[in-house]
């Protein structure tokens, strides 16, 4: 114990703190690579969340005690690898997260028994926007959605119904197709009572209108001309290329379709008459006749005033045999009306009949290896050109008087073959090792190296440069011991212990000058070799002459 208290006093102040220091700076280095090496593997747990949704799952994760970080202003929840699953099954027990906005959770409360209808009404409307925005974030491509209900009410005595409307913001991952922005308009229409497609407008978090939601009040689709025209092109353009690629191989065909529509919207009206068809209506028939004698029909008697009966009788009284001749007349008239058939068409054209489709088909050729193995082209023969030809007119249903076009050009490519990509082959292949686990094992072997220059390149150095001064000191005394001995017991001793000291001046002045270097001399080194010289001032005066000759000849 003795000696290590005289060595702490050999070293110093300086050297102890120093000593000090680089400890506590490689303590804290290995502690770091040890916690960086067996730090659990962190992955999502949520991504896109709002604050309110950050701040209860990070309130639950600190209720189970589990260890997370926060990355990207608190919107992405980072846990260990391990209990992914395990916590998104907790927290979907727990309705986290939610999403943003409520939903129907809104009725959950139990403090609605003094709720007027016009709040109740409002929290109707939040709720089926939440539930919206929700469905509508299930979708491919859509990162976030918000959904604004305008459901107006009917005024009293009032015989117009205003319509709902809706207006939906979309960020969205990429771009939408068409088809998706359709399927939208139509979740949300069936959703809402009373809302129509066309009365919702959609835009991107850009700015740009995917959908306008002015309505149509003509009774039109909620698609637009050019997205029909768009969409009937890709449709057929994938069938071409798709039967064409059948024949010549994936990545040697080029498809270019071009539709010409007429979206004039056309109403005709025509009234057929078919005289064969008749069908009687009506019919009147009127029948007349008259009788008057032809003697006195023209005098004004008291027998022209009797009526003709009683005159008959009386002449039948009076034995008249003679008949008097009278004038008869008889009229008939009949009245038929008649029903014509007539049939009344009431034709309308919608708009997006196509007047002309043409069509341009680029075929590369095919390829070959040559007797020293290069690749050489070959033209597609022209009766394999007419029979591709006829697959695309057959696909696009081709009309000659409609005006139909249909070209098939074979010419080579200017871009290379596509070269298969090789599978890995190998003893890491039956491995399975995944990214993660491939980054983990990297990291592992550079925090090793690491760890492993600092030892040799910082440590070392620095233990063989504190502990050197220390075994210098202590034999100093003992070569100073080993002269003073001799001194004591006689002259001749002195002479001889002369050439020992004075035989390794270098070495001696080396460890002077390291001693001076370091900026410290020991007290009791010093101390002795005063003694020394004090006892012996001839052996030393000769000493310090042959250090002034050894370095007058150097």
């Amino acid at each position: 114990m003795q000696n290590i208290l005289e060595f702490v006093k050999t070293l110093g102040a300086p050297r102890l703190a120093a000593m000090g220091a680089v400890t506590i700076a490689l303590i804290g280095f290995f502690a770091f690579i040890i916690l960086r090496v067996t730090a659990p593997d962190m992955t999502p747990l949520f991504i896109n969340l709002t604050m309110d949704d950050s701040a209860a799952i990070a309130k639950e994760l600190d209720r189970e005690a589990v260890s997370y970080q926060l990355r990207g202003d608190g919107n992405v929840i980072l846990v260990p690898r391990d209990r992914v699953a395990r916590l998104r099954m907790q927290l979907a027990q727990s309705g986290l997260p939610k999403g943003g906005g409520v939903g129907y959770e809104i009725f959950d409360r139990t403090d609605s028994l003094g709720t007027t209808s016009f709040v109740q009404n409002i929290d109707a409307v939040r709720a089926l926007e939440g539930e919206l925005s929700r469905t509508i974030r299930t979708l491919d491509r859509v990162q976030d959605a918000r959904v604004h209900l305008v459901m107006p009410e009917r005024p009293l005595f009032s015989r117009d119904k205003v319509e709902p409307s809706a207006s939906i913001v979309l960020r969205v991952l990429g771009t939408l197709e068409p088809t998706q922005v359709r399927a939208i308009r139509h979740l949300v229409a069936t959703a809402v009572n009373g809302l129509r497609p066309q009365r919702i407008s959609i835009v991107d978090e850009a700015g740009n209108l995917l959908a306008d939601g002015a309505g149509d009040d003509n009774g039109g689709s909620d698609v637009g001309a050019d997205e029909r025209q768009v969409a009937f092109e890709k449709r057929l353009r994938q069938q071409i290329e798709q039967i064409v690629t059948s024949v010549v191989g994936p990545d040697h065909a080029r498809v270019q379709l071009t539709a010409d529509f007429d979206f004039n919207r056309v109403t005709e009206t025509s009234d057929k008459f078919d005289p064969d068809g008749r069908v009687v209506r009506s019919s009147q028939t009127r029948e007349e006749s008259t009788a008057s004698n032809a003697a006195n029909s023209n005098q004004v008697t008291v027998g022209n005033e009797i009526p003709q009966g009683v005159q008959q009788q009386r002449q039948a009284a009076t034995g008249d045999a003679a008949a008097t001749p009278r004038d008869e007349s008889r009229k008939s008239e009949e009245t038929v009306n008649y029903e014509i058939s007539k049939t009344t068409r009431t034709e309308v054209s919608e708009g997006g009949r196509v007047n002309r489709i043409s069509v341009a088909v680029l075929v590369d050729g095919t390829y070959s290896k040559n007797d020293k193995g290069e690749i050489v082209y070959k033209p597609r023969s022209k009766e394999e050109i007419d029979q591709i030809a006829a697959l695309v007119r057959s696909a696009i249903g081709f009309d000659q008087k409609r005006g139909d076009q249909v070209e098939v050009v074979n010419l080579r490519f200017a871009e290379p073959l596509p070269q298969p990509i090789a599978a890995p082959a190998g003893w890491l292949s039956g491995l399975h090792l995944s990214k993660d686990d491939i980054m983990q094992a990297i990291e592992t072997v550079v925090m090793g190296l690491l760890g492993l220059a600092v030892l040799l390149l910082v440590v070392r150095p620095l233990v063989r440069r504190v502990l050197a001064p220390a075994e210098a000191v202590a034999a100093l005394p003992a070569a100073t011991g080993a002269a003073a001995a001799p001194s004591e017991a006689g002259g001749t001793a002195i002479v001889e212990s002369g050439p020992t000291f004075s035989g390794e001046p270098s070495e001696t002045s080396k460890m002077i000058d390291l001693a001076q270097v370091q900026g410290q001399v020991h007290a009791q080194s010093v101390q002795k070799v005063g003694e020394i010289a004090a006892r012996n001032p001839g052996e030393t005066v000769s000493i310090i002459r042959s250090w002034l000759h050894e370095s007058a000849a150097a």
